[in-house]
């Protein structure tokens, strides 16, 4: 008996009706089922991809973990003595936003005091794509900019007319009549030009960390540490350490110091997960359609199962699966040709990318999270286009 229901609703679904219409509307339901089910697997697949290439870059410009006060600016690194065997690197690094001057042009700049000997100094050093960045040149302190901010400033590691940073005096009162007597400046020269990602290259410039330690007026204070360990020991490691330095510090890693990037990105595929979703029910009309249909057409095999004492719930279970079947074998045929899609582009990259991009075709990346939430869109939306209808009989 509990099979009885999904046997009519096989019989129904591959046998032929008296009506075509009925044949072709449960025909395109399956084709948009499929069609929508395969575009929220690829679309899907495709934005992990870019997620993905975020992700990589900014992991080239942050360090696994990085300890910065809870309040204020700055701290004294000797105050808080981290000592730890997992710790493999360990630098100071001291950040503000200046206002930065060459040749009539001006422009804020988010500027970072690094150490030479410094993993963040040997790290960017891989990122050059102009120059030969070195600490000093000639006596005179050199930095480098990011590729958007040496674009918007004419600057060229091949020039000589050094650059000039300003900001505000620590110490000086402020004097209304005038003003640019309060401000402290430094001048160094541009030894390269890197490139990370655009939102870094836009507004960041690197200097030696004894230049920003003049010009902001300290000694020995950093805005934060980085700290690099083995992959496999950072989550450990960062447990630790806050325990260890308690509430006065925060103790962040990758993930948590670009946290509204990765929360911009989740609502972004959230969003796209809902119109594409909102699609495939548009699409699941034309299953409510045929199975209205089809209750009509079925009216006299139903007064025959009425007639050899079929209670009403059985009846209203055939049209239930009946319909829900046409939804589950769209989305079957669209999961196979999503996955088969993906797994094309990923080996032979079918679609590539336009201009000059980091990679050469859309890359895709499969989860089975999103897997899961389309079968489960899919087959919910296909269920309550069944239901409506087949309470009806």
């Amino acid at each position: 008996m509990t099979n009885l229901p999904l046997r009519f609703a096989f019989r129904y679904l591959f046998a032929r009706k008296s009506y075509n219409v009925i044949n072709l509307i449960s025909g395109i339901g399956v084709v948009g089922m499929a069609i929508g089910t395969a575009a929220l697997m690829v679309i899907l697949s495709v934005f992990n991809g870019f997620n993905l290439l975020v992700s990589e870059s900014l992991s080239d410009a942050r360090a696994p973990l990085l300890v910065r006060p809870a309040a204020g600016k700055v701290f004294s690194p000797d105050s808080i003595g981290l000592a730890d065997e997992r710790i493999t690197r360990l630098s100071g690094v001291l950040e503000e936003q200046v206002f930065v001057s060459y040749e009539g042009r001006q422009s804020l700049s988010r500027v970072k005091g690094i150490d030479e000997a410094g993993q963040e100094a040997s790290r960017l050093k891989e990122h050059i794509i102009d120059g030969a960045w070195s600490f000093q040149r000639g006596g005179s302190a050199q930095g480098v900019a990011g590729a958007a901010l040496a674009h918007s400033l004419g600057l060229s590691p091949r020039f000589v007319t050094p650059m000039e940073i300003y900001y505000p005096s620590r110490t000086r009162p402020v004097s209304l009549s005038n003003p640019a007597a309060s401000l402290r400046s430094a001048r160094l020269t541009l030894g390269g030009v890197f490139s990370v990602n655009a939102d870094l290259d836009a507004r960041l410039m690197v200097v030696p960390i004894g230049l920003m330690r003049e010009l902001l007026e300290y000694e020995t204070e950093v805005s934060y540490l980085e700290i690099w360990a083995a992959p496999e020991k950072t989550d450990a490691l960062q447990k630790d350490l806050q325990k260890q330095l308690g509430d006065a510090f925060r103790v962040l890693n990758r993930a948590q110091q670009d946290q509204s990037v990765y929360r911009m990105m989740r609502y972004e595929k959230l969003a796209i997960y809902l119109i594409l979703l909102f699609i495939v029910i548009l699409v699941a009309f034309n299953i409510y359609s045929s199975l209205k249909m089809l209750v009509l057409e079925k009216k006299a095999d139903c007064a025959t199962l009425r007639a050899l004492g079929a209670p009403e719930p059985l009846l209203r279970s055939i049209f239930l699966w009946e319909g829900w079947l046409v939804s589950l074998l769209g989305m079957l045929i669209g999961l196979v040709a999503g996955i088969l899609l993906v797994w094309l582009q990923q080996r032979y990259g079918l679609v590539p990318m336009p201009g000059n991009f980091v990679v050469s075709a859309y890359p895709v990346v499969l989860k089975a999270s999103d897997l899961l939430w389309t079968v489960l869109g899919v087959a919910l939306t296909g269920f309550v286009m069944a239901y409506i209808p087949s309470r009806k009989v």
